[in-house]
């Protein structure tokens, strides 16, 4: 049991997956979908073995995995798992075939391969899995650029009818390559700098030697350079996270998807980039992430106001959605370059809930619209007549959107905002802002799309069938459950983060509130008769 290489199988795995549906036998499309949905389980019950297996009091990296690869550029298969990246790889495991589920029948709809549909699915999940635990700087990049293609054929090859969805998938590719050739470059000029230091022995990749020797202090470089490396890396991670302002690809790549793809992207995919902040930027460029911390900073807030302003003035429900999560982003990243243990705690978990709360958003909205036939939300009106179950679990979805005591994205912004104000106390007050601005967005669309009378169009929409509750159930108890008891996230979280903010040489700020000298031993001591 302890022989088994557990990462390497929970990527191989849908990688397998996606071979195999891929070359099943033309018509067996309903096979296809069966073999896909096992494989995914399959991958889910990896992710569990690993996570009931890992001990978050332990060593920083468990379940490590190394062989040699490229010897001659310094680079090696090497795996690993921390909490951080834990949280990530089981919400990753369990989101995708919840989301196989509600695309069952996506292809047919738009007479496109199922084979093709679900391979591209599982070739998603397996690279963003080998991304989370890679622990080889060439080898996080060769799979964090892999993924952009099947992506890519999912948002052109699967979205909706018309030229915009070629257009959203061809900005989405530009996009994101053009921040992961500045990644490259940056690759590349590490290695340089490890090649020609006296601490290795040759040039590396291998990012746990890398992280020590800036840690202790070993591995030094002319700070231009390093923060030339330093914003190669944060380009690449701020168009994939997004952040503003390199978030214009999201809304349209969100809406001419398919709204499983879409959270196949905006979920899962897109966390890559805030683990790769997490991960890379801070402890391989702790003085430049230190340099940089207030633009990046001053760039999240900005973002965070701008989507919930965006999201209140739009009409077309996914795209509002959609600008939901820029300013949910935005959150993010602020708790990461807070640099405090309960921000980055915050940010970590925040990427789980949102993941589960911008899934059930999204895609009870989508089994909304195929039913309609719109995205117009002035053609809603009265759905909790008709369809009562359908409008009660939106309604979750969207109170866990706007962080409503009680469900999982309190916890994560609340934290995120302690943390942050800790050491930045204006940027926390504007960003809390937010919180009102998100209650008007949600509110006001449940109200126009929910309440009042039922709208012409809509008196034959029916309530959510039994496929349908299989996929959205297990994402309402999670909500609740991860609201009502956030302790199980955090437990393995906060050791990994205390250990990040270790290695830059991070604390959280000390209290500046002055305490009397002298305190009354007794209730009645010091007051006058």
């Amino acid at each position: 049991m302890n022989h088994i290489p557990w990462l390497s199988l929970i990527w191989l795995l849908p990688l397998a997956g996606a071979a195999v549906t891929a070359l099943l036998p033309a018509g067996s499309g309903k096979h296809v979908k069966y073999a896909g949905l096992a494989f995914s389980v399959s991958v889910l019950a990896v992710a569990v073995v690993i996570a009931i297996r890992f001990e978050p009091r332990g060593q920083q990296f468990q379940f490590v995995e190394k062989h040699s690869w490229i010897p001659t550029f310094g680079t090696s298969y090497t795996l690993g798992v921390d909490g951080i990246a834990l949280v990530l790889v089981v919400l990753t495991a369990a989101l995708v075939p919840l989301l196989l589920i509600a695309g069952w029948n996506d292809a047919e709809e738009r007479s496109r391969s199922t084979h093709a549909y679900v391979a591209l699915t599982l070739a998603v999940e397996a690279m963003v899995l080998v991304s989370l635990v890679a622990l080889d700087i060439l080898l996080f990049f060769i799979f964090f650029e892999a993924m952009l293609i099947p992506m890519y054929f999912l948002i052109g090859g699967f979205g909706a009818a018309g030229a915009e969805k070629s257009r959203a998938a061809l900005k989405f590719l530009v996009y994101s390559l053009c921040g992961g050739l500045a990644m490259l470059a940056a690759v590349v000029g590490l290695y340089v700098v490890t090649a020609g230091s006296t601490v290795f022995d040759g040039g590396t990749f291998d990012f746990q030697q890398i992280a020590d020797a800036v840690a202790t202090g070993r591995l030094t470089s002319n700070p231009a350079i390093m923060h030339f490396l330093f914003l190669g890396f944060m380009v690449a991670f701020a168009v994939k996270a997004p952040l503003w302002p390199f978030h214009t690809w999201l809304p349209g790549a969100a809406v001419e998807a398919t709204p499983a793809s879409a959270v196949l992207m905006m979920a899962v995919m897109d966390k890559v980039g805030t683990f790769g902040m997490l991960r890379y930027c801070l402890p391989l460029f702790p003085d430049s992430a230190i340099l940089f911390r207030p633009i990046i900073i001053a760039l999240a807030v900005i973002g965070i106001i701008y989507g919930a302003i965006l999201a209140i003035g739009q009409t077309d429900v996914m795209r509002l959605i959609a600008y939901t999560s820029i300013s949910h982003f935005g959150f993010i990243i602020l708790g990461i370059f807070a640099m405090t243990s309960q921000g980055q705690a915050g940010s970590t978990l925040y990427m789980v809930n949102h993941g589960i709360s911008t899934a059930a958003l999204f895609l009870i909205a989508g089994f909304l619209v195929s039913r309609r036939g719109t995205r117009v939300i002035a053609a809603y009106g009265g759905v909790q007549k008709v369809a009562p179950v359908l409008a009660g679990t939106f309604l979750v979805a969207g109170l866990a959107t706007l962080a409503l005591p009680g469900l999982a994205p309190f916890i994560s912004e609340f934290l995120v905002l302690i943390g942050t104000f800790t050491r930045y106390p204006a940027f926390a007050a504007i960003a809390s802002a937010a919180l009102v601005l998100s209650a008007i967005y949600v509110l006001w669309l449940y109200q126009r799309m929910m309440t009042g009378p039922v709208t012409e169009g809509n008196e034959h929409v029916h309530d959510l069938r039994a496929r349908e509750l299989v996929v959205i159930a297990p994402l309402i108890a999670l909500l609740i459950g991860l609201g009502i008891y956030p302790k199980i996230a955090l437990d393995v979280i906060n050791p990994a983060v205390t250990a990040t903010l270790t290695s830059i040489h991070q604390t959280d700020p000390t209290p500046t509130a002055e305490l009397s000298s002298r305190e009354p031993s007794s209730p009645a001591e010091g007051a006058r008769p």
